[in-house]
């Protein structure tokens, strides 16, 4: 399977719709995950998730 995004890249979810950042790649052994950020408004901190590659887009 090819990596779509690049460290740095802004990608948007298909489940929740939020834009994050692609902080690095963690190989699996079905698809690869992806380690993004995102800020969060509401307690003013950064949150970190681990999604499939499959999950998100590219954000314009």
């Amino acid at each position: 399977m090819k990596r779509l995004f690049k460290k740095g890249e802004r990608v948007k979810s298909n489940r929740d719709g939020k834009v994050m950042e692609v902080l690095h790649y963690i190989k699996d052994k079905s698809s690869y995950l992806v380690e993004c950020a995102w800020f969060d408004l509401e307690k003013k901190e950064v949150r970190t998730y681990t999604l499939k590659q499959d999950s998100l887009l590219k954000a314009s």
